[in-house]
């Protein structure tokens, strides 16, 4: 397992670093480059809405399943991710859509203690299952 904590300065540190692990891991190719690119609007959405801090951990279960926390005041309404592509904005407003469409999976919840999006991605059948994140 990897955790490690990130803020609006850190975010590239641990991106790399998530990608070393993970490249060391046995991933590679567009998948990973894609489910970076996941995480990495999952944590800079925690940075720009969630308090401007977070946490990401990630790990392997069946599924390589990554999860970043913020520890923001959490969602006012409940979230849905648009289906289509959405508009860009001033406030950003593509980072969940984007990381929805690279991810296999994306869940969402809030409450009073922050946000937690949890990100999935299917191994290749190639890949070792039994590598160390760590």
């Amino acid at each position: 397992m990897f955790q490690d904590d990130f803020d609006g300065v850190r975010v590239a540190d641990v991106r790399r670093s998530l990608t070393e692990r993970l490249l060391r891991a046995g991933f590679g190719g567009p998948r990973l480059d894609d489910f970076v690119t996941a995480i990495n609007e999952a944590m800079t959405n925690a940075v720009r809405h969630g308090g401007g801090w977070g946490e990401v951990r990630l790990w392997r279960a069946e599924h390589l399943v990554c999860e970043v926390q913020d520890r923001g005041p959490g969602l006012a309404d409940p979230l849905t991710v648009p289906k289509d592509r959405p508009r860009p904005s001033a406030n950003g407003g593509m980072g969940l859509w984007l990381a929805q469409e690279l991810a296999d999976s994306i869940d969402i919840r809030s409450g009073s203690d922050g946000v937690r999006i949890r990100l999935t991605l299917t191994p290749a059948p190639d890949t070792d299952a039994d590598a160390e994140l760590a």
